[in-house]
């Protein structure tokens, strides 16, 4: 185990946190067998999706048939798109404190930065996927902040704290069947100083690449009604999709 006091924007711009290292060792893939799956794994994901399904279904597709292939894509994500993650990471710097929120937080990048924040008394990882919470407490184990990060399935589980002072939510509510009903839950849970950094891409794509997003037009009206009546906006300087919120 490695104590360090913070994992800085400089780690993570040189290989986001020992990305490469942690995810040959967790899937037993020598660095050049990886190398050579990584560029691959946004296709290799795309591929696995079935195709139309019933959206009510697309939970337990995540838990249960993507596996270490979305460990795989999201790696190569954030190892390709460093610059633009930093900037996430910058934003997460300036409005993270108390209990922090990661929902859906994948491979772990914001919330491993979070915990290691001093102002941060705890961060509640929250992703269905068993292989990227597994990825996420080794990892947090290995820089020596697995006491101040826990995961789990979903937000029903009752250890998890009823209210959050940060929710930090990148990339996933496009993931879901009703985006509205996420930023519901998230507004009630949310303390009444809390800040929510939020971003969404409700797009497939222009050559159907993303297969995974839900599109329809009734459902991202409704998303953006339910977002302009439950938050207000908090301006942040970076340039990026992400957006800071209090409750409204």
């Amino acid at each position: 185990m490695t104590a360090i006091p913070a994992l800085s924007l400089d780690h993570f711009l040189e290989g986001g946190f020992d990305l490469r290292q942690h995810l040959a060792d967790h899937l037993a893939l020598s660095l050049p067998e990886l190398e050579r799956r990584l560029p691959l794994a946004t296709a290799e994901l795309a591929a696995a999706h079935p195709g139309a399904f019933n959206p009510d279904q697309a939970g337990s597709f995540y838990e249960t048939a993507v596996g270490n292939a979305h460990l795989l894509e999201l790696s190569a994500w954030h190892l390709g798109s460093a610059d633009y993650i930093a900037d996430t990471l910058r934003l997460q710097e300036r409005f993270a404190r108390g209990h922090v929120l990661d929902f859906g937080g994948g491979i772990g990048t914001h919330a491993l930065a979070a915990a290691a924040r001093p102002a941060v008394e705890a961060v509640w990882f929250v992703d269905l996927n068993p292989a990227n919470r597994a990825f996420v407490t080794a990892r947090a184990e290995h820089f020596g902040l697995g006491h101040k990060l826990r995961c789990f399935r979903d937000l029903s589980d009752p250890a998890l704290p009823e209210r959050f002072d940060t929710i930090v939510c990148l990339d996933v509510l496009e993931h879901l069947n009703d985006p509205s009903a996420q930023l519901e839950e998230f507004a009630a849970r949310m303390n009444p100083e809390a800040i929510a950094l939020l971003n969404w891409y409700f797009f497939k794509g222009f050559n159907a690449e993303y297969p995974f997003h839900f599109d329809d037009p009734e459902l991202v009206e409704h998303f953006f009604r339910t977002l302009q009546s439950r938050f207000l906006e908090v301006f942040h300087p970076y340039l990026i999709t992400t957006r800071a919120y209090r409750l409204a």
